[in-house]
């Protein structure tokens, strides 16, 4: 079969991160311009938010309102149908690190990840928390131990799916009806860890690398390969069904589209900021897939 063709959506951007398709359009944080931004399927873009505290995570309430991550603050911000944003909860003195990816449930709970130690000034690796965010901006730690967790999805039946980075693995917590996390289990595994706290070391030593993720409606997650320039069709166990390659380093992917079958994903050559935070070679990339997105945040 012969593989996708990746096409260009957008271009001249910085890092594109943490894709979301909401009503018709795609959301996208781009990290050092500090803006979010809203795309259809042609390209039409406008600017959604504006976050000097760097946007990542995205997500909505179920009154149909934006949460965004703010990193460098460790804020959410609620983005009300004004345009205008306002705090939703501060996780300054809840988390040890830079804020990361987030996925919002049905019921508005948020989770959210972060760094756990300073990614871009070389520190030794670290394990760290994940924060469950209610509605009302109050905070609970629901696990902890994880490595770099990054991009989370909830599949059908309330299972929470997080990609830990740095160990290689796609981890899986059941969603209790308190919205705490049990039954934590690893839902893929690519190789063993990389058995060091040396971020260069253990780069190289990531069979995957998987950063941002979705799921479709076979309960398959596509990963976004952050070290080898790919997107990951997986099974739960691990099992590899589809393998695309991407031009240039591919860190967040997200099915949206009128049917939902197109796969977006977020492109750049490197994720060190101190190569991004100038440049515009960012881009946003699609192609189309047979299977269509879970329907689910």
């Amino acid at each position: 079969m012969r593989p996708p063709e990746m096409s260009v959506v957008l271009d001249g951007y910085s890092f594109l991160e943490c894709p979301r398709w909401r009503d018709g359009r795609l959301w996208v944080s781009d990290f050092y311009t500090n803006r979010v931004v809203a795309t259809d399927d042609r390209g039409d873009t406008e600017v959604i938010a504006e976050v000097p505290g760097q946007p990542s995570g995205l997500g909505f309430l179920p009154d149909g309102r934006a949460l965004i991550v703010s990193m460098r603050d460790r804020r959410i911000l609620v983005r009300e149908d004004s345009g205008r944003l306002s705090e939703h909860a501060d996780l300054s003195g809840a988390v040890p690190a830079a804020l990361n990816d987030m996925v919002v449930d049905e019921r508005g709970r948020a989770y959210v990840g972060n760094f756990g130690f300073d990614l871009m000034s070389g520190a030794a690796l670290r394990d760290t928390v994940l924060t469950r965010v209610d509605p009302d901006g109050s905070l609970t730690t629901v696990a902890d131990g994880l490595h770099f967790p990054n991009g989370m999805v909830i599949l059908p039946g309330g299972v929470l799916v997080v990609a830990e980075t740095f160990a290689g693995r796609l981890t899986a917590f059941d969603i209790d009806a308190d919205g705490g996390l049990s039954g934590r289990r690893v839902w893929a595994a690519f190789g063993e860890p990389p058995g060091t706290e040396e971020v260069e070391t253990a780069v190289t030593r990531l069979a995957v690398a998987p950063d941002g993720i979705c799921a479709d409606a076979e309960g398959a997650i596509w990963v976004a390969d952050a070290t080898h320039a790919r997107l990951l069709r997986v099974r739960e166990g691990g099992e590899v069904a589809q393998e695309i390659a991407t031009k240039m380093g591919v860190y967040a992917c997200m099915l949206g589209g009128a049917d939902g079958r197109t796969l977006f994903a977020c492109a750049a050559p490197s994720f060190a900021e101190h190569e991004r935070r100038a440049a515009r070679e960012a881009e946003l990339l699609a192609c189309r897939v047979d299977v269509p997105h879970a329907g689910l945040p």
